[in-house]
This record gives structure tokens, C-alpha cells and sequence, in this order.
């Protein structure tokens, strides 16, 4: 089994690293590049118009570096008077040591769905939400809260650009033998496929993904990969999906 890792922050190579360790030869080949988003100096005012008990979402841990460095740099603090969430244990825990604040997030699901099944999440009649995301993302979350009666509100803390050279990149993950494809969202198994040479395609199609959620899994079904072909991780922290690779690999020795 060899892999290539798409992550687009220091986690691909930390998961190549680990990969390494049992023997697994692994490439982290980033799809994207995070440059600061275009409405981050927003960020103080923003959060200084919060009422008392309002919401803050991240999305992220790379959202949560941007918006950090930005209120360093304006020497404006994490409100203590407001309520902090994220999808995710690992981008809460993040969060939580960045702001010194409690994080709350789903402990079953870890997605929106999850997120919306928060107690915190049921009554939003005029209650204002600030989401800390990329320069696009998933709508699912602000819509349901709206229909609630939340005032949702994006900050965009970082922007993916698309790297150099991609399809040459991918083409080279192809002749190293890659077999095996980490994805983590959405935005990057779109944009993997789209920018793959037609020469290539079969080969990508014919590689197995390893996925973090139902949601990437029921895109790359859509896209042409067969469901046997799919792996998904119940979490997306590095340890959750080098456990199901190992397990892949085991199964593959059989």
C-alpha cells in the first residue's frame, strides 16, 4: 500500500511521518495553499458586536491559527462572556488551548449534523452566531441555524489557493505507485479529480480513498469511485485515519 496524503496544513506530513514508522511509504502532496482570508482585520469588531452568551464556531484548526495571530497583532483578547464550538474533539482541544476558553462540540458525530444536536443548538431565537471558516465551506450548518432564528455570520480567516503545478504533481504521485488516497473534505476531492489529467484518470479512479465523513464518501460514489473502494474514518485526526489504514493494510494482506 502506498498513499498520498492531500492535507493542506502541517497534519499531512505529520501523518506521512506516522505512516513511516509502520513501514507505509506515504507522499504529502497538499492540493491547496492557506494565505490569510480577506476579512480578518473584521475579526475584532465583529466579535466586540457579540452579545453576552452569543456564539463563536471554528471550523478549523487553521482557522483557529489565522483568527488567533490576528487579535496578537491588534492586542484584542478572547471575550470570556462568549459561548465557543467546534466540530470536531481535535479542533476543539485546539481551540480550547489557543483562547483559554471551553469549547464545547459533538462527542457522537462529529459534523454539523452533530453539531446542530447540542442542547446549546436547540433554542437560537435571536441568539448571534460568528462562523471562523475558509473562503467557502459547507452551508448546512448556518442554514439549519437560521431556520432556528440565529443571526449566522461568516468571517473568512483563510483562503485555499490552488497549488503550482498540480496536475504534473498528481501525475508523479501516479508513476510513485500511489494506490491509496487520504481526503479530507469536499473542496479537496473536487478539486483532486478536476485537476488530474485525463491520461490519469483511470488510475485515480482506480485508487482507494480513505475519507472522514459519509458526506465526502456519497461525492466520491457520484464522482465514479465504487463504494468498496472507500474507507471512512470516524474522526479526521491523524491517529483515527492511520488506524484505518493499518486496518486496510491488514485486510489487504489477507
Amino acid at each position: 500500500m502506498n498513499v498520498l496524503i492531500t492535507r493542506p496544513d502541517s497534519r499531512g506530513q505529520q501523518l506521512v511521518e506516522l505512516l513511516t514508522e509502520h513501514e507505509i511509504f506515504a507522499i504529502n502532496q497538499p492540493l491547496f495553499t492557506l494565505e490569510a482570508g480577506k476579512e480578518l482585520i473584521q475579526l475584532p469588531s465583529l466579535l466586540s458586536r457579540l452579545n453576552a452568551g452569543d456564539y463563536v464556531f471554528s471550523v478549523s484548526k487553521t482557522a483557529v491559527d489565522f483568527a488567533n495571530e490576528t487579535l496578537k497583532q491588534t492586542g484584542y483578547k478572547w471575550r470570556d462572556d462568549l459561548q465557543y464550538f467546534a466540530v470536531g474533539q481535535g479542533t476543539a482541544n485546539y481551540f480550547a488551548a489557543s483562547i483559554e476558553q471551553a469549547v464545547r462540540y459533538p462527542i457522537k458525530s462529529e459534523n454539523s449534523e452533530g453539531l446542530l444536536e447540542l442542547s446549546e443548538m436547540q433554542e437560537l431565537e435571536n441568539k448571534n452566531i460568528l462562523i471562523l471558516r475558509a473562503d467557502s465551506g459547507r452551508e448546512f450548518f448556518s442554514e439549519q441555524a437560521t431556520s432556528r432564528g440565529a443571526q449566522v455570520q461568516y468571517l473568512e480567516c483563510y483562503q485555499r489557493i490552488i497549488s503550482e503545478g498540480l496536475s504534473e504533481k498528481i501525475s508523479l504521485a501516479k508513476r510513485s505507485g500511489i494506490d491509496t488516497v487520504v481526503v479530507t473534505s469536499c473542496d479537496i476531492l473536487q478539486s483532486l479529480v478536476e485537476n488530474t489529467d485525463e491520461a490519469d484518470k483511470q488510475w485515480l479512479f482506480e485508487s482507494d480513498l480513505v475519507v472522514i465523513s459519509q458526506r465526502i464518501f456519497r461525492l466520491a460514489m457520484k464522482l465514479g469511485w465504487n463504494k468498496n473502494q472507500i474507507w471512512v474514518s470516524d474522526k479526521a485526526d491523524n491517529n483515527s485515519l492511520l488506524e484505518v489504514l493499518l486496518k486496510k493494510r491488514g485486510e489487504s494482506k489477507r
